[in-house]
Parts: structure tokens; sequence; C-alpha cells
């Protein structure tokens, strides 16, 4: 069987969904685009070969879709999700962050089970060769007792690509640097380190003209006494500088750096097995840009789980963990204080 893919809206990330559903995965297919500006889904509909349209109800109408990708504004995931699942009864893919506060997240998740569709965040790093590697590591239990991890984010985003469009740098539509760029580094070292119980984040605006952060730092307690450093920033001039991510553990260290924590730089571990000589050549990858390779191992993952009723790798309510601690660093940033998880938003503005 062939899963039809549909993507709602056709901006920056489309062209990753569009180009891997083209063609690159056997048992898919891209059926459709739209987007409310109807020259950009026709410029990716004529270049993918398939019909376009300006709103989704006109797309899903017309066309024979199983899934629907939703890559529109973050302040806007929730909402679309929600009207296509209870209209259309359609298996969700989002874009990061799978929406901006977490009711809206809880809703999404309830109504997508109500309805008998799979929910699914694209969490397209986690694929990353190195970062598998790692995972793999600790999973066999090679770090003993974790000290400490660390993301960086050190990118450059001017005041021109802000500017892009209206929703960017909001905190109603898109969020700061935590939620938009770091939003993957986060989940990253969330998966590595396991769940935490409390933040304290501190933030600022430094080089552009928008509502919410461009830079900030979040430190961050787990449950298994391992603690957090994320680090991130788009103010990094005059052009984007890394994303790495590093975990400390009493019998190893590894560090994966590179644009988009696709670059096994340290490899080290207390307790050598034969193959680890060849890791830091033979786990290197080179993406050319943001988004690296992982859209396709997580698209196929998205249609095993769809055609072989298997749970995905990131499902609503593992997309929902690092909205969570999101949330949390937000809500630190403008309480001034330590956040213990599980928490309820009062005074932080993502999402309003």
């Amino acid at each position: 069987m062939k899963l039809k893919f549909a993507l709602v809206g056709c901006g920056r990330v489309a062209y990753k969904h569009a180009e891997t559903l083209s063609g690159q995965i056997e048992n898919a297919s891209l059926s459709a685009v739209c987007d409310t500006n109807i020259e950009r889904a026709q410029k990716t509909g004529e270049k993918y070969g398939v019909p376009y349209y300006k709103t989704y109800d006109e797309m899903l109408q017309k066309e024979d879709v199983d899934v629907v990708n939703i890559l529109t504004e973050s302040g806007n995931h929730a909402k679309h999700t929600l009207d296509i699942v209870e209209k259309y009864q359609k298996h969700i893919v989002v874009e990061k962050p799978m929406a901006l506060t977490l009711s809206d997240a809880d809703d999404m998740i309830r109504v997508c089970d109500e309805h008998g569709v799979k929910l699914f965040v694209v969490k397209q790093n986690r694929y990353n060769i190195p970062v598998i590697k790692l995972r793999q590591a600790l999973e066999a239990g090679r770090f003993g007792k974790l000290v400490m991890g660390t993301v960086r984010v050190r990118w450059s985003r001017n005041q021109a690509y802000y500017d892009q469009d209206a929703w960017r740098g909001t905190w109603a539509m898109d969020g700061g640097v935590f939620t938009n760029q770091a939003s993957h580094h986060i989940d990253l070292l969330e998966w590595m380190l396991g769940e935490p119980v409390s933040v304290f984040a501190k933030s600022a605006t430094q080089l552009v003209d928008i509502e919410t952060e461009d830079t900030g730092m979040a430190i961050i307690k787990f449950r298994n006494g391992a603690l957090g450093l994320v680090e991130a920033t788009t103010a990094v001039r005059p052009k984007d500088l890394e994303g790495s991510l590093s975990i400390l553990g009493e019998k190893a260290t590894v560090e994966i750096g590179g644009f988009a924590v696709n670059e096994m730089k340290i490899w080290n571990f207390t307790n050598e097995l034969p193959e680890d000589k060849e890791v830091i050549q033979k786990y290197k990858e080179n993406p050319q840009n943001v988004y690296g390779f992982g859209h396709l191992r997580y698209l196929e993952n998205v249609i095993d789980s769809i055609l072989n009723d298997k749970r995905a790798l990131v499902d609503g309510l593992e997309g929902r963990k690092s909205l969570e601690l999101i949330s949390a660093i937000y809500e630190s940033i403008e309480t001034g204080k330590e956040i213990h998880l599980r928490f309820e938003p009062q005074r932080g503005r993502l999402g309003k």
C-alpha cells in the first residue's frame, strides 16, 4: 500500500517534506499541497507535479489523501490539526513545536485518539547518524552514571529573516529561539538524559526587533541527578556557527557538533570496544542545511507506524515532552524563579 500525503503550508520547511515524499520513499507519494499564499502553493505544486490549492478544505474535499503534514505557523498547528481531524479523520504529521501551549497539545492528542488517527511530531534530528549512535551507547549502559548534558544552538537570523513574515518572532504565532530554533536540541537533550524535574532560565533580545528572545540560557535538573544546559541564540554574526550536543557520564564523553548536530566530534569511553576506533569517521555526516538528512528516516518511521500499527518514535505524547520543558523555561524567565515540572503555566507569554 502506498500512503498519499498532502502538505498544508508551503513555507521554508515544505521543500524537505515535498522532496522526501516525491520518490524517495517507496510506499509514499505526495498528492497535493496548499497555502493561503496561492503563488507559493502554485510554485510548490508545479515543482513537484501535484495539484495545488489555497485552502486545505478545498484540497481535502477534492483529493484522496491519507496523511496531512501541517507546516503552517507554530501558533496555528493546533487549530489546523483539530479542524482537519474532526472534519476529515486524517493522520497528522505536524512540524515542531507541535503547539505553543500545553492545553493545545493535549487537545491535539485527545482529538486524534477520539477519531482513531495517529499524530506525529517532527523531530528529524533524532535520526541523524551520530545521534543514533549516541542513543545506542546510552541504551547499552556504556555511560554509567550520567553527569551532564549540553546543547548549543549558535545560529544567525538577522532582521530580514524575521521581517519575511509578520508572525515571526511573535508570542502568539512563533516564540523565540527556545521554541523555534532550539526545540529540536531541547528534545535531544531530554531524550538522552530523561525526565526533567526543574529548570531555571534567562533570556534577552539582543540584536533584532522582535517580541520574543533571540538569546537565552537554561539550567535543567533531571530525575536521575544529571544537569543539563541549553545555550541558544540566533544573534551570532556574521553567520551560523554550530548546533551541538554533548553528554558526559562516569564512563564516557561524547560530543556531536557540526551545523545541525550532524558530526561526531568526540567518542571517548573508559571501556573501549574494537569498533570505537572507527566511530569518528564512520558516523560522520554533513548535510548542507539545518534540516539535515533526518526527514527521510523520520517519515519512513511514520509510514511504518501507520501501515503496521506500531507506536512511532515521536508521537503526540513524546512531542509534548519538549513543549512542556520549553513552557517551563518561559515560566522561569517571566517569574525569575526555578520552575518545577509538572507545573501550570501562569506567566509565560508563549502562545498568547
